[in-house]
């Protein structure tokens, strides 16, 4: 059974996908497609490149998501980002916020498609893997036909196919980031004429995806969907999505051994200095829904961020759940 690799990916979210909360995600499925957080040109040639890039092998598949606007300078950071392992380049046309705004990339790039395409072109032509855009279906007065039909049409020239697709408009003035996430009307359906009208493009479909089953509705009418706040704040869902969206044995079907299976990766990040927190604070909602849910967030958001925390923490966290409910009951929901 062979699948676009894009069937099912888990959104780039800033401060949420770090490397730590894709090996964490990694656990759940084997087979999803994982992003990092969006991370700008600028920073990859003046940064500190391990730190910005460097991941777990553990994480594959994972694609790097950049933001910038300088077709020269986001070529040489997908270069690095090919060197560094990385197997897709994703460029960020979708990221509202002010700051985005400021440096001249994100969503805001949604005016300027000539600019987008010249950009993807210089990326395709720099690296080997699949280069890839995610974008809204406009910015503020923009019309979600006309004006995004051209936009499409523009940036496909630059050969690049995958288009990750948020379905809502950005209001660069007037909306917070979280406010963009949430008050634009979700319009999957134009989402899905993209993919009638153009079927030779592969179009992966994100927003307001809340389940597995609302999922595979989508997937009747585009390539792959994306989640985002779903996957990281329910993160279990994630666990049939081998199974279910991939025809693969499932990774796991206990949460308990999801824990079980963080411990050897959670004892050497603490070994190079990491605090606790910075890993489970993403496994906060592991156990969401669950009998002694509250307790292992209580216990790990508490005690995980005293200095010194350690695997003692998380082993009382799981134990006050472990307590509370049956392993057999878990594996058979």
């Amino acid at each position: 059974m062979s699948f676009s690799p894009w069937r099912f990916c888990i959104a780039p979210m800033m401060d949420w996908t770090d490397r730590h909360c894709r090996v964490f995600h990694r656990q759940l499925s084997s087979r999803a497609l994982l992003y990092t957080e969006m991370v700008t040109a600028a920073a990859i040639r003046h940064g500190d490149r391990d730190r910005l890039l460097g991941f777990d092998a553990a994480e594959h598949p994972v694609a790097l998501q950049i933001g910038g606007s300088d077709p020269a300078l986001l070529a040489e950071a997908a270069r690095w980002g090919e060197a560094f392992g990385y197997c897709e380049i994703n460029l960020n046309v979708g990221c509202p916020s002010d700051r985005v705004q400021t440096g001249r990339f994100g969503a805001c790039l949604m005016a300027e498609p000539e600019l987008v395409r010249d950009c993807l072109a210089a990326m395709r032509a720099a690296v080997s893997v699949p280069v890839t855009v995610k974008c809204r279906i406009g910015i503020d007065a923009q019309d979600e036909e006309e004006d995004f039909s051209r936009f499409v049409e523009t940036v496909r020239q630059s050969g690049v196919s995958p288009f990750i697709v948020h379905a809502r408009k950005a209001w660069l003035q007037g909306l917070s980031p979280r406010e963009n996430r949430e008050i634009p009307p979700l319009n999957h359906e134009r989402v899905y004429r993209l993919k009638q009208r153009q079927p030779d493009l592969t179009v992966v479909i994100n927003g307001g995806i809340t389940s597995l089953d609302d999922a595979c509705r989508h997937l009747d009418h585009v390539d792959g969907v994306m989640l985002g706040r779903a996957a990281y704040q329910t993160p279990w869902l994630l666990h049939d999505v081998d199974n279910r969206l991939f025809g693969a044995r499932a990774s796991t079907r206990c949460p308990l051994d999801v824990v079980i299976g963080m411990k050897p990766y959670v004892a050497g990040q603490l070994a190079r200095g990491v605090p606790l927190h910075a890993i489970t604070r993403h496994m906060l909602g592991l156990f969401h829904g669950q009998p002694g849910g509250r307790l292992w967030r209580r216990v790990l958001s508490e005690e995980g961020v005293r200095p010194g925390a350690g695997l003692e923490v998380l082993d009382r966290a799981l134990a006050e759940v472990a307590a509370r409910i049956g392993t057999a009951k878990i594996a058979a929901e």
